[in-house]
């Protein structure tokens, strides 16, 4: 097996700011309320600024949102980036990142930031599926459940995951010690305790003793998490959220919830919460409720992978403060743009004469400089520049989206945004 690429703590630079222990420099204040229901606005505080929630966090995978320069998302008005501590696990190194500071310095990000912990892709690169929310669940409960043609390349355990990396086939392992020891070195400002991700095949006797499992790491990484921040107090203080597994059982949801909320290890809680796991996408407001209720009012929750308008309001007005997803860069890649009107393909025929901006209401740099037709020629000719100017687009259109739901709960007009958006958006 490969060794882990750890590293020792960087000593005490004395020229930096020093984190004061009484002030990590981390919370969360609720503000307006839904009336009803369980959602909010509220200001989640980080050593590096505030989020505004709810919010949409841009997915950087590799510590970059593919093609944009980190000055464009920030001008598009994105309050935070998540990358994945996986993918910066294996290339370029977390003592890599760790050496110029973390994260936000190696991206040239001055705002919050996130990692995930390395759960998700060990689960979906092990068994083969890329997109939980969209899965085929018309088979028969399998514990060994694998997708079609694919290879497994993850084996779990109580103690942790075995893996074979996708880039070079070389073997790792991963523990709830070893992601908080990558997340510390990555140093985002918000990180996740190491979970075990199920899928909507295994069986309910897997489940139970999934979400077990997952309870245990989640006291570890508390450990693990309590005993790095002592030992890098040069840095910044790093917030721990904890994952609400359980797939599409409310008891189980519920009890991993409750059980996550009231662990305490040496004094040490968790900051804040995830919610992700298996779940079908009409299942998604019930369970996002179902979690919600049973966390701290007082604490953060984040919903891990959704960014489809009518996923938002489902999961907003069910309590989740914060999203993050890949979607809106991958999809315009591949040419799909978002509009208020839906969503479209720019290098389709009908853009190749269109002398219009994507969307004429959308107030994006690429929409103020640059036409469909010209975006249309981009794809033809495979120039770079396409992902580039599309990837702006639709990461602003879902940065605006969210800020307005946020602004509609202010106003009390969520029902009424609500309707309006959902309305124009799926009547096609």
């Amino acid at each position: 097996m490969s060794p882990i690429r750890l590293g020792a703590p960087e000593p005490v630079d004395h020229q930096r700011p020093q984190r004061i222990s009484a002030d990590p420099g981390f919370g969360f204040e609720v503000g307006s309320r839904l009336p009803g229901q369980l959602g909010r606005t509220g200001v989640i505080t980080t050593p590096h600024g505030s989020i505004r929630t709810p919010a949409f966090v841009a997915v950087g995978t590799k510590a970059t949102v593919k093609s944009v320069l980190p000055e464009s998302m920030a001008a598009l008005g994105a309050q935070a980036v998540l990358a994945n501590a996986y993918h910066l696990y294996l290339q370029p190194g977390a003592d890599i990142v760790d050496g110029v500071g973390g994260l936000g310095r190696f991206m040239n990000w001055p705002g919050p930031t996130f990692t995930d912990s390395g759960g998700f892709q060990v689960m979906s690169l092990g068994v083969g599926f890329k997109k939980v929310l969209a899965m085929d669940t018309s088979g028969l409960a399998n514990d060994d459940v694998i997708a079609e043609g694919k290879t497994r390349l993850a084996a779990v355990d109580d103690d942790g995951v075995t893996f074979t990396s996708h880039l070079d086939g070389s073997r790792h392992r991963f523990t709830p010690e070893i992601s908080m020891r990558i997340q510390h070195q990555l140093g985002a400002d918000i990180m996740f305790a190491f979970d075990e991700l199920t899928t909507l095949m295994n069986t309910r006797g897997y489940q139970e003793h999934s979400v077990g499992r997952t309870h245990a790491w989640a006291a570890r990484c508390l450990a693990e998490h309590r005993l790095l921040t002592e030992q890098r107090r040069h840095r910044p203080y790093q917030a721990l959220f904890g994952v609400v597994q359980g797939a599409q059982y409310e008891d189980l949801r519920r009890a991993a919830a409750r059980g996550l909320a009231q662990l305490d290890v040496d004094g040490q809680r968790f900051d804040g919460f995830g919610i992700g796991g298996a779940l079908e996408k009409a299942n998604l407001g019930t369970i996002t409720g179902w979690v919600s209720s049973e966390l701290p009012e007082d604490k953060p929750r984040h919903m891990l992978g959704i960014s489809e308008p009518d996923d938002f309001f489902a999961c907003i007005e069910n309590g989740a403060d914060t999203f993050d997803c890949v979607n809106p860069s991958r999809v315009a890649r591949n040419a799909a743009v978002y509009t208020r009107d839906g969503r479209f393909n720019v290098n389709t025929a009908a853009s190749r004469r269109a002398y219009v901006p994507i969307d004429d209401e959308c107030d994006c740099y690429t929409c103020a400089n640059y036409t469909r037709a010209y975006l249309h020629h981009l794809f033809k000719a495979k120039e770079m520049l396409a992902s580039t100017l599309c990837t702006i687009h639709n990461e602003r259109f879902i940065v605006s989206l969210v800020d307005r739901i946020r602004d509609s709960i202010d106003a009390g007009s969520f029902e009424a945004v609500r309707a309006e958006t959902l309305g124009r958006y799926y009547d096609r």
